[in-house]
């Protein structure tokens, strides 16, 4: 994997992984402003595993003094078990986020939100799942670009707890 993107864009995250010297492959293809599912879109453009693809999920978790966004990585091939997301919040419940929160948080659009490089880096948990694949794809910062990384570095730069967050199969 190169550390430096030169086919791709430069983004928040690509900056990120950059800085501190992740190696990763960026990975663009053409987005379909139709499609239904962007991280499947991504899947199938891409000629990759649908499993080794994530998806970033926002979501708001129940705190004792309110409430926080957080995010939470799960495979596209999959659904976000919010009581699950709630657990490895420490939350007793947790929604998903309204989209205009998570992208004035995150800096990002819905459909681009990466895991890497946000606004306001938020409290992350990465699927257990991702570490069964030697690199994973998560979105690279907008709309068809990915960024393929190791599942540990997309743990370490997140800070992230690594946990079961997909409904069961």
């Amino acid at each position: 994997m190169a550390k430096k993107a030169k086919d791709g864009p430069g983004t928040p995250a690509t900056k990120a992984l950059e800085a501190a010297g992740v190696p990763y492959t960026a990975r663009a293809y053409s987005h379909d402003p139709a499609a239904s599912s962007y991280g499947a879109e991504a899947a199938e453009a891409l000629g990759v595993d649908p499993g080794r693809v994530f998806k970033t999920l926002m979501v708001d978790v129940a705190t004792g003094s309110g409430s926080a966004l957080c995010v939470a990585v799960v495979p596209v091939t999959g659904s976000l078990d919010l009581k699950a997301a709630a657990a490895a919040f420490g939350a007793k419940k947790a929604a998903m986020a309204d989209p205009a929160a998570a992208e004035r948080r995150t800096g990002y659009v819905r459909g681009g939100i990466s895991p890497l490089g946000q606004r306001q880096p938020s409290p992350t948990a990465v699927d257990d799942s991702a570490l069964a694949h030697p690199t994973v794809l998560v979105s690279g910062g907008r709309r068809g670009f990915d960024v393929e990384l190791s599942p540990a570095d997309l743990v370490r730069l997140t800070g992230a707890v690594v946990t079961r967050l997909r409904t069961a199969d």
